[in-house]
C-alpha cells in the first residue's frame, strides 16, 4: 500500500470517528443551579480565546493608545526622520503610556470585576458589565460632545437626556474621532517649530543662490539640536499624560 493510500484512509477515519468525539464532549452544557444557567467551562474558555484575539483591537479602540501613537508618528514627520525612532519603539513607548495613562481605570476594573469573578463572587455577564463601566466613563471624559451628538443622530437611536445613556457601540466611533482630532491638534502645535526652522533654512539657501542643495539636508541637524536643548521627549510625555487630565 502507497504512503498516500495510508494518508487517505486515516483522513477517512478521522472523518468517522470526529463526529462521535465531539458529541461526548460537552462544549455547550448548560446547567442550572439554584434558578440560575451556567455555561460549561469549555464553553466560556472558548469565548475568552476569541476575546483574545480582539483584544488588540480593544486596546487601539478604547483606550489611550491611538492619540499617543499618532502624535509620535506626526512628531517623527515633523523632525524629518523618516526610520528614526524606528515603529517598534513608537509602538512600545505608546504601548507603556497607554498602560501608565489607564493604570487607574484598569486598578478599578480590577478591583469591580477580575477579582470577583475569580473568586467565583459574580457571574461572567455580570463581571463584564462591571468592567465595562471603568472603560466608559474613560471615554466619555475625553469624547467631545458634538462627536457624540453625530453619531447618536446618525446611529437613528431615541432621545438620549445625558451621555450615560449613550450605547457603547456609539460611544466608541465617537471616542476615536475625538481622540483622532486631539491628536492632529497636538500634532499642528508640534509641527510649527520645525517648520519655521526649514523655512528659514530655505530663505537663507535661497539667498545664497544655493538652490540645488536640499534645506532638509541642513534643516535636520538644527531640529534634532532643538529638540534635545528643549528636552523634548520629556514635553511630549508630559503633555500627552497631562492631555488626559481627568485621570491623573
Amino acid at each position: 500500500m502507497t504512503r498516500g493510500r495510508c494518508l487517505w484512509l486515516v483522513a477517512i477515519g478521522l472523518l468517522l470517528i470526529a463526529p462521535n468525539a465531539l458529541a461526548d464532549l460537552p462544549i455547550m452544557t448548560v446547567t442550572e443551579s439554584d434558578g440560575e444557567q451556567k455555561v460549561s467551562v469549555t464553553l466560556q474558555i472558548l469565548v475568552l480565546m476569541t476575546l483574545l484575539t480582539l483584544l488588540p483591537s480593544f486596546a487601539i479602540m478604547m483606550t489611550a493608545f491611538t492619540r499617543i501613537i499618532v502624535v509620535f508618528a506626526i512628531l517623527r514627520q515633523a523632525i524629518g526622520l523618516q526610520q528614526t525612532p524606528s515603529n517598534q519603539i513608537l509602538v512600545g513607548l505608546a504601548l507603556f503610556l497607554t498602560i501608565f495613562v489607564m493604570l487607574p481605570v484598569f486598578e478599578e476594573v480590577n478591583a469591580l470585576a477580575i477579582e470577583p469573578y475569580m473568586a467565583e463572587e459574580m457571574a461572567p455577564a455580570d463581571a463584564l458589565k462591571a468592567a465595562s463601566e471603568p472603560i466608559r466613563q474613560f471615554m466619555l471624559a475625553q469624547t467631545r460632545e458634538s462627536d457624540l451628538d453625530m453619531f447618536v443622530r446618525i446611529s437613528g437611536a431615541e432621545q438620549v437626556t445625558s451621555p450615560d445613556e449613550v450605547g457603547f457601540f456609539v460611544l466608541v466611533p465617537a471616542f476615536m474621532t475625538s481622540e483622532l482630532k486631539t491628536a492632529f491638534q497636538i500634532g499642528f502645535m508640534l509641527f510649527v517649530p520645525f517648520l519655521v526652522i526649514d523655512m528659514v533654512v530655505a530663505s537663507v539657501l535661497m539667498s545664497m543662490g544655493m538652490m540645488m542643495l536640499s534645506p532638509l539636508i541642513i534643516s535636520l541637524p538644527f531640529k534634532i539640536m532643538l529638540f534635545v536643548l528643549v528636552d523634548g521627549w520629556v514635553m511630549i510625555m508630559g503633555t500627552l499624560a497631562s492631555s488626559f487630565g481627568t485621570l491623573l
